[in-house]
């Protein structure tokens, strides 16, 4: 699995903001939509096009298009959700599916939830957005949901493909992990 850290001034500005302490809830959402949009922007920035010609207004002209896959676009409920304005911009005719996580807090597990996938999912990239990569265990949760739904025999192939299949791109890495759990920012200055 291939991790990126995406260190772009712009996302690392918003990302500033978005975590202050009295933020509202509105600005928080448009912060993150316009953060969904950026890492939109750099996740896709190598996807295959291929030549074709449209009708433009002298004439045919040769044009790259998108090639490949068609893409659904996955947030992870609810945190997700926020980011879905921006990756639309960029994406505004990818389907949606939706996957619901949460933490077991006795087990400390990811428990799915909830799930609808698009059709043919099997047939699409999935764009899989989440505000929060903190343990990844709704990321891992939600990784092997799709992968079961696209991948009818399971076998060790499954596990491989999962591992070599996925990328990942984060706004920023930080180490402040408690056994599994996030440490807030706060209690870190104590």
């Amino acid at each position: 699995m291939k991790i990126v850290e995406v260190k772009h001034p712009l996302v690392k500005h918003k990302i500033g903001l978005m975590r202050e302490y009295d933020i509202s809830t509105k600005r928080f959402r448009e912060l993150a939509a316009e953060v969904g949009s950026l890492l939109t922007y750099e996740a896709t920035a190598d996807l295959e096009t291929e030549r074709a010609t449209v009708e433009g207004w002298c004439g045919p002209v040769e044009v790259d298009q998108l090639k490949g896959k068609k893409i659904t676009i996955v947030p992870i409920l609810r945190a997700g959700l926020g980011m879905i304005e921006g990756v639309l911009e960029h994406l505004p005719s990818a389907r949606i599916s939706v996957v619901g996580v949460y933490r077991d807090e006795e087990t400390l597990k990811p428990v799915p939830y909830f799930q609808k996938l698009a059709s043919n999912i099997e047939e699409r990239m999935a764009l899989v957005v989440d505000p929060m990569l903190a343990t990844g265990g709704s990321m891992i949760a939600t990784l092997d949901l799709l992968m079961l739904s696209c991948t009818p025999p399971l076998s060790i192939n499954t596990l491989m493909r999962r591992a070599t299949l996925c990328r990942v791109w984060v706004t920023r890495a930080t180490r402040y992990l408690v056994p599994n759990k996030i440490q807030p920012a706060k209690s870190l200055s104590q």
